[in-house]
């Protein structure tokens, strides 16, 4: 089975760039604007992991039902 940490590193990433750019949004007095980036990157990071989840349930379903 192949793990790929490159994932896990690609999620941090995001959300440490989108937690800088909601902090100087929010210090510039645009909220608005934070919270529509910081709900931007969850999507993207939600989208992430589902694929990742895809992954994962794929390899289980081909160990179990030896396919």
């Amino acid at each position: 089975m192949n793990i790929d940490v490159s994932a896990i590193f690609q999620i941090a990433g995001i959300g440490i760039i989108i937690a800088m750019i909601h902090t100087v949004l929010k210090q510039m007095g645009k909220e608005d604007m934070a919270h529509w980036v910081t709900l931007i990157g969850f999507v993207v990071v939600l989208f992430m992991v589902v694929r990742l989840l895809n992954d994962l349930f794929q390899e289980i379903k081909a160990i179990f039902l030896f396919q």
